[in-house]
């Protein structure tokens, strides 16, 4: 790519790693080489067999990989999280430095931006080294506005009606 942009996709609703998935397999079909960094996700997904299976392009990556919801973690495991990001966070800035990949994805940045795993200098140290030509697309509810200024491109979405509130528990290959 000549020209890479800045992309979000925030909000409430379902569909923000969705987006920025459906992103990478169009650009893999393309040819272009797509990693995808996910924060705070521990558990099989179907996106990671997905990406196996359809794409040597794209590759997934997990930064603070936990089995645990953050709300059930204790002060200590917090602590140790916090450790373990900022010594894996490394990974992405050699990505970005040595220009290793056409499109990064950071996905969820915000929910580890909004539990203080992540402070907003780190996020923003990243986009400042972002090659011209690469494409950086972030995830995550609660995007700031600091950063939807420095985005090109910004969706919310804006949960309407979800079954969850009928009590629907989460299903694999739909929610994960």
């Amino acid at each position: 790519m000549e020209k890479g942009y800045i992309q979000i996709y925030t909000g409430n609703g379902k569909g923000k790693t969705t987006a920025a998935l459906g992103q990478a397999f169009r650009a893999a079909g393309s040819g272009l080489n797509i990693i995808m960094v996910q924060f705070l996700k521990g558990r099989e997904t179907g996106e990671l067999e997905s990406a196996k299976r359809l794409s040597e392009n794209l590759r997934i990556i997990r930064i603070g990989e936990t089995k645990k919801f953050f709300n059930e973690m204790s002060i200590e495991e917090i602590e140790q999280l916090k450790e373990k990001i900022a010594e894996e966070i490394k990974k992405v800035i050699e990505i970005l430095e040595k220009k290793q990949t056409d499109i990064l994805i950071l996905d969820e940045i915000f929910g580890a931006i909004t539990n203080q795993l992540i402070s907003r200098d780190v996020l923003h140290s990243m986009l400042d080294k972002k090659p011209e030509e690469m494409e950086i697309i972030l995830t995550g509810r609660a995007a700031e506005l600091e950063f939807i200024e420095r985005a090109d491109l910004v969706t919310e979405m804006k949960e309407i009606k979800h079954y969850y509130q009928k009590g629907v528990k989460i299903r694999k290959g739909i929610e994960w």
